[in-house]
Protein backbone atom coordinates (compact mmCIF):
# COMPACT_ATOMS: atom_id res chain seq x y z
CA UNK A 1 0.00 0.00 0.00
CA UNK A 2 2.10 2.93 -1.34
CA UNK A 3 -0.25 5.65 -0.59
CA UNK A 4 0.74 7.88 -3.47
CA UNK A 5 -1.43 10.62 -4.40
CA UNK A 6 -2.60 10.53 -8.53
CA UNK A 7 -5.09 13.65 -9.38
CA UNK A 8 -8.20 12.15 -12.19
CA UNK A 9 -8.39 14.73 -14.63
CA UNK A 10 -11.89 13.70 -16.71
CA UNK A 11 -12.16 14.00 -20.09
CA UNK A 12 -15.23 12.50 -20.88
CA UNK A 13 -17.19 15.63 -21.99
CA UNK A 14 -14.49 16.67 -24.60
CA UNK A 15 -12.54 13.78 -25.43
CA UNK A 16 -15.42 11.53 -25.78
CA UNK A 17 -17.10 14.63 -27.92
CA UNK A 18 -14.96 13.18 -30.91
CA UNK A 19 -17.24 9.82 -30.51
CA UNK A 20 -20.40 11.99 -30.86
CA UNK A 21 -19.54 13.83 -34.07
CA UNK A 22 -19.30 16.71 -31.07
CA UNK A 23 -22.85 16.70 -30.82
CA UNK A 24 -23.08 16.59 -26.48
CA UNK A 25 -25.88 18.66 -25.86
CA UNK A 26 -26.21 21.06 -22.08
CA UNK A 27 -28.90 18.30 -20.23
CA UNK A 28 -26.19 15.65 -21.22
CA UNK A 29 -23.18 17.78 -19.43
CA UNK A 30 -25.05 18.77 -17.00
CA UNK A 31 -26.06 15.46 -15.87
CA UNK A 32 -22.37 13.82 -16.41
CA UNK A 33 -20.97 16.74 -14.76
CA UNK A 34 -23.31 16.06 -11.37
CA UNK A 35 -21.94 12.31 -11.33
CA UNK A 36 -18.37 13.35 -11.92
CA UNK A 37 -18.76 15.92 -8.95
CA UNK A 38 -20.50 13.34 -6.69
CA UNK A 39 -17.84 10.87 -7.42
CA UNK A 40 -15.21 13.76 -6.14
CA UNK A 41 -13.28 13.26 -9.83
CA UNK A 42 -10.42 16.36 -9.24
CA UNK A 43 -10.80 18.01 -12.87
CA UNK A 44 -13.61 17.35 -15.25
CA UNK A 45 -12.92 18.80 -18.53
CA UNK A 46 -15.49 19.93 -21.32
CA UNK A 47 -15.54 20.98 -24.61
CA UNK A 48 -15.20 20.11 -28.33
CA UNK A 49 -13.07 17.40 -29.09
CA UNK A 50 -10.32 19.37 -30.05
CA UNK A 51 -10.74 22.18 -27.31
CA UNK A 52 -11.73 25.58 -27.12
CA UNK A 53 -12.65 27.47 -30.21
CA UNK A 54 -12.08 24.26 -32.31
CA UNK A 55 -16.25 24.50 -33.39
CA UNK A 56 -15.57 24.25 -37.49
CA UNK A 57 -16.71 22.99 -40.51
CA UNK A 58 -13.39 20.97 -40.84
CA UNK A 59 -13.29 19.46 -37.33
CA UNK A 60 -16.77 19.58 -36.97
CA UNK A 61 -19.27 22.16 -35.26
CA UNK A 62 -20.10 21.87 -31.13
CA UNK A 63 -24.19 21.48 -30.79
CA UNK A 64 -23.53 23.48 -27.99
CA UNK A 65 -21.19 26.15 -27.70
CA UNK A 66 -18.04 26.91 -25.77
CA UNK A 67 -19.75 29.81 -23.51
CA UNK A 68 -22.71 27.57 -22.89
CA UNK A 69 -21.10 24.72 -22.67
CA UNK A 70 -18.77 25.90 -19.65
CA UNK A 71 -21.45 28.03 -17.79
CA UNK A 72 -23.32 24.63 -17.59
CA UNK A 73 -20.70 22.67 -15.99
CA UNK A 74 -18.98 25.62 -13.92
CA UNK A 75 -22.84 25.64 -11.85
CA UNK A 76 -23.31 21.99 -11.98
CA UNK A 77 -19.40 21.32 -10.35
CA UNK A 78 -19.06 22.19 -6.53
CA UNK A 79 -16.03 20.38 -5.58
CA UNK A 80 -14.77 19.31 -9.28
CA UNK A 81 -12.27 21.40 -11.02
CA UNK A 82 -13.22 23.19 -14.16
CA UNK A 83 -10.65 22.39 -17.12
CA UNK A 84 -10.37 22.91 -20.94
CA UNK A 85 -8.15 21.53 -23.09
CA UNK A 86 -6.52 24.63 -25.46
CA UNK A 87 -4.84 24.35 -28.97
CA UNK A 88 -3.42 27.78 -30.18
CA UNK A 89 -4.37 28.32 -33.28
CA UNK A 90 -8.00 26.81 -32.93
CA UNK A 91 -7.89 28.74 -28.98
CA UNK A 92 -7.33 32.89 -29.00
CA UNK A 93 -6.45 34.09 -25.82
CA UNK A 94 -9.28 37.25 -26.35
CA UNK A 95 -11.96 35.54 -28.37
CA UNK A 96 -12.10 32.31 -26.10
CA UNK A 97 -9.63 32.17 -23.33
CA UNK A 98 -10.45 35.29 -21.96
CA UNK A 99 -14.60 34.50 -21.67
CA UNK A 100 -14.04 31.47 -20.84
CA UNK A 101 -11.47 31.88 -17.31
CA UNK A 102 -14.79 34.69 -17.03
CA UNK A 103 -17.03 31.64 -16.49
CA UNK A 104 -14.61 30.33 -14.35
CA UNK A 105 -12.62 27.60 -15.65
CA UNK A 106 -9.92 26.47 -12.67
CA UNK A 107 -7.37 24.49 -14.92
CA UNK A 108 -6.66 24.86 -18.58
CA UNK A 109 -4.65 22.82 -20.35
CA UNK A 110 -2.42 24.22 -23.44
CA UNK A 111 -1.85 21.38 -26.18
CA UNK A 112 0.60 21.14 -28.88
CA UNK A 113 1.66 18.49 -31.70
CA UNK A 114 4.40 16.89 -30.04
CA UNK A 115 6.96 19.11 -31.73
CA UNK A 116 5.61 22.40 -31.53
CA UNK A 117 5.78 23.47 -27.88
CA UNK A 118 6.58 27.07 -29.18
CA UNK A 119 3.24 27.53 -29.81
CA UNK A 120 2.07 27.46 -26.39
CA UNK A 121 4.19 30.10 -24.90
CA UNK A 122 1.24 32.81 -24.72
CA UNK A 123 -1.49 30.66 -23.93
CA UNK A 124 0.85 29.31 -20.46
CA UNK A 125 1.65 32.73 -19.69
CA UNK A 126 -1.13 34.59 -19.94
CA UNK A 127 -3.41 31.72 -18.08
CA UNK A 128 -0.62 31.45 -15.27
CA UNK A 129 -0.69 35.22 -14.80
CA UNK A 130 -4.48 34.87 -14.53
CA UNK A 131 -3.95 32.90 -11.29
CA UNK A 132 -5.47 29.61 -13.32
CA UNK A 133 -3.81 25.73 -12.62
CA UNK A 134 -1.67 25.52 -16.09
CA UNK A 135 -0.62 22.27 -18.10
CA UNK A 136 1.09 21.97 -20.76
CA UNK A 137 0.19 18.43 -23.12
CA UNK A 138 2.14 16.90 -25.68
CA UNK A 139 -0.60 15.04 -28.14
CA UNK A 140 0.57 12.66 -30.68
CA UNK A 141 3.68 11.86 -28.59
CA UNK A 142 5.09 8.63 -29.64
CA UNK A 143 5.73 9.86 -32.97
CA UNK A 144 9.15 11.63 -31.48
CA UNK A 145 12.05 10.28 -28.97
CA UNK A 146 12.04 10.07 -25.48
CA UNK A 147 15.01 12.68 -25.82
CA UNK A 148 12.84 15.40 -27.92
CA UNK A 149 9.56 14.98 -25.59
CA UNK A 150 12.08 15.64 -22.57
CA UNK A 151 13.26 19.07 -24.78
CA UNK A 152 9.73 19.93 -25.72
CA UNK A 153 8.29 19.66 -22.15
CA UNK A 154 11.23 21.85 -20.84
CA UNK A 155 10.32 24.35 -22.99
CA UNK A 156 6.25 24.03 -21.62
CA UNK A 157 8.29 24.44 -18.31
CA UNK A 158 10.01 27.67 -19.11
CA UNK A 159 6.93 29.22 -20.15
CA UNK A 160 5.51 28.80 -17.19
CA UNK A 161 3.39 25.43 -17.15
CA UNK A 162 3.20 23.76 -13.50
CA UNK A 163 2.60 20.03 -15.16
CA UNK A 164 2.72 18.49 -18.37
CA UNK A 165 0.75 15.78 -20.10
CA UNK A 166 2.33 13.45 -22.76
CA UNK A 167 -1.11 12.42 -25.04
CA UNK A 168 -0.93 8.79 -26.91
CA UNK A 169 -3.28 10.30 -28.89
CA UNK A 170 -3.39 6.71 -31.33
CA UNK A 171 -3.04 4.06 -28.74
CA UNK A 172 0.93 3.41 -29.94
CA UNK A 173 2.39 3.02 -26.93
CA UNK A 174 3.44 -0.07 -25.03
CA UNK A 175 3.79 0.17 -20.97
CA UNK A 176 7.37 0.37 -21.43
CA UNK A 177 7.44 2.51 -24.20
CA UNK A 178 5.41 4.85 -21.58
CA UNK A 179 7.60 3.85 -18.17
CA UNK A 180 10.76 5.00 -20.01
CA UNK A 181 9.55 8.52 -21.17
CA UNK A 182 7.68 9.03 -17.64
CA UNK A 183 10.96 8.12 -15.71
CA UNK A 184 13.03 10.38 -18.21
CA UNK A 185 10.50 13.45 -17.71
CA UNK A 186 10.34 12.97 -13.68
CA UNK A 187 14.11 13.23 -13.07
CA UNK A 188 14.68 15.89 -15.68
CA UNK A 189 11.91 18.28 -14.75
CA UNK A 190 10.95 20.36 -11.82
CA UNK A 191 6.95 20.18 -12.62
CA UNK A 192 4.55 17.17 -12.50
CA UNK A 193 3.87 14.67 -15.10
CA UNK A 194 0.88 13.43 -16.41
CA UNK A 195 -0.03 10.69 -19.12
CA UNK A 196 -3.50 10.55 -21.13
CA UNK A 197 -3.97 7.40 -22.61
CA UNK A 198 -6.17 5.38 -25.79
CA UNK A 199 -6.94 2.01 -25.86
CA UNK A 200 -6.66 1.05 -29.80
CA UNK A 201 -4.12 -1.92 -28.81
CA UNK A 202 -6.25 -2.55 -25.53
CA UNK A 203 -3.11 -1.13 -23.45
CA UNK A 204 -4.89 2.03 -21.79
CA UNK A 205 -5.27 0.91 -18.50
CA UNK A 206 -1.67 -0.96 -18.75
CA UNK A 207 0.08 2.47 -19.46
CA UNK A 208 -1.70 4.49 -17.46
CA UNK A 209 -0.06 2.02 -14.47
CA UNK A 210 3.52 1.99 -16.23
CA UNK A 211 2.93 6.02 -15.70
CA UNK A 212 1.96 6.25 -12.01
CA UNK A 213 4.57 3.35 -11.18
CA UNK A 214 7.27 5.44 -13.17
CA UNK A 215 6.20 8.66 -10.92
CA UNK A 216 3.69 10.39 -12.84
CA UNK A 217 0.98 12.19 -10.70
CA UNK A 218 -2.06 12.90 -12.72
CA UNK A 219 -3.92 10.23 -15.25
CA UNK A 220 -6.51 10.91 -17.33
CA UNK A 221 -9.29 8.41 -17.89
CA UNK A 222 -13.15 8.65 -19.26
CA UNK A 223 -16.45 7.22 -18.29
CA UNK A 224 -16.59 3.63 -19.98
CA UNK A 225 -13.63 4.75 -21.91
CA UNK A 226 -15.60 7.09 -23.72
CA UNK A 227 -13.46 8.68 -26.18
CA UNK A 228 -12.25 8.92 -29.56
CA UNK A 229 -11.98 6.10 -31.73
CA UNK A 230 -11.27 2.83 -29.14
CA UNK A 231 -12.25 5.02 -26.90
CA UNK A 232 -9.89 6.05 -23.49
CA UNK A 233 -8.35 4.60 -20.35
CA UNK A 234 -11.67 3.64 -19.13
CA UNK A 235 -11.86 5.53 -15.52
CA UNK A 236 -14.22 3.66 -13.26
CA UNK A 237 -11.39 0.56 -14.18
CA UNK A 238 -8.89 2.88 -13.63
CA UNK A 239 -9.63 4.23 -10.16
CA UNK A 240 -10.07 0.55 -8.96
CA UNK A 241 -6.74 -0.87 -10.27
CA UNK A 242 -5.18 2.31 -8.62
CA UNK A 243 -7.08 1.27 -5.47
CA UNK A 244 -5.99 -2.18 -5.71
CA UNK A 245 -2.33 -0.98 -5.89
CA UNK A 246 -2.53 1.12 -2.89
CA UNK A 247 -3.19 4.40 -4.83
CA UNK A 248 -4.97 7.70 -3.52
CA UNK A 249 -7.42 9.20 -5.71
CA UNK A 250 -9.94 10.48 -3.43
CA UNK A 251 -12.54 9.31 -6.27
CA UNK A 252 -15.59 7.39 -4.59
CA UNK A 253 -15.09 4.40 -6.40
CA UNK A 254 -19.14 3.28 -6.07
CA UNK A 255 -19.85 7.02 -7.25
CA UNK A 256 -17.42 6.62 -10.30
CA UNK A 257 -19.33 3.42 -10.86
CA UNK A 258 -22.26 5.08 -11.08
CA UNK A 259 -21.65 7.74 -13.11
CA UNK A 260 -20.21 5.40 -15.95
CA UNK A 261 -23.25 4.08 -16.07
CA UNK A 262 -25.04 7.20 -16.23
CA UNK A 263 -22.39 8.05 -19.03
CA UNK A 264 -23.11 4.30 -20.93
CA UNK A 265 -26.94 5.35 -20.85
CA UNK A 266 -26.78 9.32 -21.31
CA UNK A 267 -23.96 10.01 -23.31
CA UNK A 268 -23.16 7.44 -25.89
CA UNK A 269 -24.51 6.07 -28.97
CA UNK A 270 -22.19 3.60 -29.14
CA UNK A 271 -19.90 1.53 -26.38
CA UNK A 272 -16.29 2.15 -27.20
CA UNK A 273 -14.64 -0.68 -28.54
CA UNK A 274 -11.87 -2.33 -30.36
CA UNK A 275 -12.79 -2.22 -34.01
CA UNK A 276 -10.38 -3.53 -36.56
CA UNK A 277 -9.87 -0.09 -37.69
CA UNK A 278 -8.54 0.75 -34.15
CA UNK A 279 -6.30 -1.79 -34.01
CA UNK A 280 -4.48 -0.54 -37.41
CA UNK A 281 -4.79 3.07 -36.64
CA UNK A 282 -2.61 2.05 -33.06
CA UNK A 283 -0.14 0.04 -35.20
CA UNK A 284 0.34 3.20 -37.45
CA UNK A 285 0.47 5.85 -35.16
CA UNK A 286 -2.93 7.82 -36.80
CA UNK A 287 -4.89 10.00 -34.15
CA UNK A 288 -7.55 8.06 -32.80
CA UNK A 289 -10.26 10.40 -33.88
CA UNK A 290 -9.78 9.79 -37.34
CA UNK A 291 -11.35 6.65 -37.15
CA UNK A 292 -15.01 7.77 -38.17
CA UNK A 293 -13.80 10.11 -41.28
CA UNK A 294 -11.35 7.43 -42.53
CA UNK A 295 -14.22 4.80 -42.43
CA UNK A 296 -16.65 6.75 -43.95
CA UNK A 297 -14.15 7.98 -46.97
CA UNK A 298 -12.83 4.33 -47.37
CA UNK A 299 -16.64 3.61 -48.21
CA UNK A 300 -17.24 6.12 -50.46
CA UNK A 301 -13.96 5.04 -52.33
CA UNK A 302 -14.68 1.30 -52.00
CA UNK A 303 -10.95 1.25 -50.69
CA UNK A 304 -9.33 -0.70 -47.49
CA UNK A 305 -9.55 1.47 -44.57
CA UNK A 306 -6.35 -0.27 -42.98
CA UNK A 307 -4.87 0.98 -46.37
CA UNK A 308 -5.82 4.51 -45.33
CA UNK A 309 -5.07 4.14 -41.92
CA UNK A 310 -1.15 2.80 -42.86
CA UNK A 311 -0.52 5.57 -45.36
CA UNK A 312 -1.46 8.22 -43.15
CA UNK A 313 0.85 6.87 -40.50
CA UNK A 314 3.40 6.61 -43.13
CA UNK A 315 2.81 9.99 -43.77
CA UNK A 316 2.93 11.33 -40.21
CA UNK A 317 0.05 12.81 -40.38
CA UNK A 318 -1.40 14.20 -37.58
CA UNK A 319 -4.78 16.13 -36.06
CA UNK A 320 -5.85 19.01 -37.87
CA UNK A 321 -4.68 17.52 -41.42
CA UNK A 322 -8.75 16.01 -41.76
CA UNK A 323 -7.92 16.96 -45.33
CA UNK A 324 -5.32 14.83 -46.20
CA UNK A 325 -7.82 11.13 -45.62
CA UNK A 326 -9.82 12.34 -48.73
CA UNK A 327 -6.00 13.36 -50.90
CA UNK A 328 -4.97 9.39 -49.79
CA UNK A 329 -8.05 7.46 -50.64
CA UNK A 330 -8.56 9.41 -53.98
CA UNK A 331 -4.74 8.17 -54.67
CA UNK A 332 -5.48 4.52 -53.15
CA UNK A 333 -8.58 4.10 -55.89
CA UNK A 334 -6.50 5.24 -58.38
CA UNK A 335 -3.82 3.22 -57.68
CA UNK A 336 -6.16 0.18 -57.04
CA UNK A 337 -8.23 1.07 -60.49
CA UNK A 338 -4.76 0.74 -62.40
CA UNK A 339 -3.83 -2.57 -60.79
CA UNK A 340 -7.16 -3.95 -62.24
CA UNK A 341 -6.67 -2.81 -65.56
Amino acid sequence: MNGRKIVISDPTLRDGNHAVRHELSVDQIAAYCKAANAAGVSIVEVGHGNGLGASSLQLGESLTPDHLALATARKNLTKSKLGIHVIPGFATIERDLKPALALGVDVVRVASHCTEADICERHIGFSRNQGVEVWGCLMMSHMISPSLLLEQARKMESYGAEGVVFMDSAGHYLPDDVRQRVELLVSELSISVGFHAHNNLGLAIANSIAAADAGATLLDGCARGFGAGAGNAQLEVLVAVLDRLGYSTAVDLYKMLDAGDLAEEVLMEEMPSIKSVSVVSGMAGVFSGFMKPVTRIAKEFNIDPRDIFFELGRRKIVAGQEDIILEVAKELAQHTKKGTQ
